[in-house]
């Protein structure tokens, strides 16, 4: 966990520059719901792979679980956007609006 410390002034510093650091953090969550949404997708397509055990109640199966540990090993969303963010590969910008009169 040492490695995904945040240091919230350096996160001002950074964000400053690019403007508020509340519209940072909403693109940052924004991005953060997305990856958490890719991982579901992609642990939820693995499981459907497992042929299901006759009695579940019973004991676990040893697939579900390392496939479980394997995902539960993976950084946080939070700490991925927000790494994107500081490596510049997360950009955002509003949405253009179109003003008719």
């Amino acid at each position: 966990m040492a490695k995904y410390i945040v240091n919230p002034v350096q996160v001002k510093m950074k964000e400053s520059e690019k403007g508020s650091i509340y519209e940072s953090i909403v693109a940052m969550s924004f991005r953060a719901r997305q990856i958490n949404d890719d991982i579901k997708y992609e642990l939820k397509q693995r499981m459907m792979d497992i042929t299901p055990t006759v009695d579940e109640s019973e004991e676990a199966n040893p697939d579900q679980l390392s496939i479980s540990r394997e995902f539960e090993k993976l950084p946080k969303p939070t700490f991925i956007a927000m790494k994107e963010m500081f490596d510049g590969k997360l950009t955002f910008k509003y949405p253009e609006k179109d003003i008719q009169e």
